[in-house]
């Protein structure tokens, strides 16, 4: 392929990604500091862009230049949000997770679809107990925060108010979105785990906070049967006005993937994958994407649907859930 016609398909790689209220133009005048006439001859390839202008685009759009190029290599590249600063509190990684689904968000078309090892980390904050249960947990446990290290759990002085809030923001986000979502029944046991050795090593300061988590998590799985029910998300204590994106709830009690969030963006399709219990690795690799739905899909083929339908399947499904939650008590 000639250096113009690559140059070309470059910037058509740039269009396509945007969402359709911004402007290429605008966009890489302001990044590029240069002219609309510059950036013009750029995109139209009459004027070649330098090796610095190349890099500018790349790092600002997360571009792999093995994809752009159409090397034919296994390479993906993957963003690692707050790889450069691992020790951000807790609630910057949420405001950030907050962002990412507001620009989901500025698509006109967005569905996401998630294969559940674990239960997605934005539903623990629903309600405030098991959010205040999780936060502690994660910040504690997982991030190894000094001011909690011979901390123990109470709900009366670790209510993590404003983490709450962030998570009721992502809800909110997230509830616009159509979902399908593939659970299984080892999708809660982490966090029954996580309890139950939290009530073993004594972390909880009294039987009432244990009692308290306990219960919230068994509101949040009512209302993820709720919202099963009627195929649709909302906030608790929601009118029927406050149903927003649909919901495909898929159960498979013999496959356990791993946690995979896959987007269709205005048929702009991302890929993440989780690591390092609540961190996640995004790509825009339309090969990855590829794999990873088709994958997706053969696991749907083999799974029942309890949204809406299958009410005996739904009943089953939670009522196993909670009765593994409430043998903490």
């Amino acid at each position: 392929m000639e250096t113009t016609q690559l140059q070309q398909q470059l910037f058509r790689h740039l269009k396509e990604t945007l969402p359709p209220h911004l402007s290429l133009v605008d966009e890489l005048c302001q990044l590029l500091d240069l002219s609309s006439d510059s950036v013009y001859r750029r995109i139209r390839g009459e004027k070649p862009v330098t090796l610095t202008e190349l890099k500018v685009i790349c790092e600002h759009y997360r571009l792999s230049l093995d994809q752009l190029l159409s090397l034919n290599n296994e390479s993906v590249l993957f963003q690692a949000p707050g790889i450069l600063n691992p020790s951000i509190p807790f609630a910057t990684h949420m405001r950030g997770m907050l962002e990412q689904f507001k620009y989901f968000n500025s698509f006109k078309q967005r569905e996401i679809f998630y294969l559940c090892k674990d239960a997605p980390f934005w539903y623990f904050y629903l309600f405030p107990g098991i959010a205040a249960f999780k936060t502690f947990f994660w910040m504690k446990t997982i991030n190894n925060e000094p001011g909690l290290s011979t901390t123990t759990f109470s709900l009366e002085e670790h209510g993590f108010h404003e983490c709450f809030a962030i998570g009721q923001q992502i809800l909110e986000e997230h509830s616009v979105m159509n979902t399908v979502e593939l659970w299984n029944l080892e999708s809660i046991h982490s966090t029954i785990n996580q309890i139950a050795y939290y009530r073993e090593a004594g972390i909880f300061r009294s039987q009432k906070d244990l009692l308290a988590v306990v219960d919230s998590f068994v509101q949040m799985l009512d209302h993820l049967q709720a919202q099963a029910v009627k195929g649709a998300k909302f906030m608790p204590a929601a009118t029927e006005v406050g149903h927003k994106g649909s919901i495909q709830f898929y159960v498979n009690e013999l496959i356990l993937g791993n946690n995979t969030i896959l987007l269709n963006l205005d048929n702009k399709r991302l890929s993440m994958v989780t690591y390092s219990v609540f961190s996640y690795l995004i790509t825009q690799d339309e090969r990855f994407a590829t794999k990873a739905f088709d994958t997706f899909n053969t696991l749907l083929g083999r799974s029942s649907l309890v949204s809406r339908s299958g009410e005996k399947e739904r009943n089953r499904f939670f009522n196993t859930l909670r009765d593994k939650v409430n043998q903490l008590r």
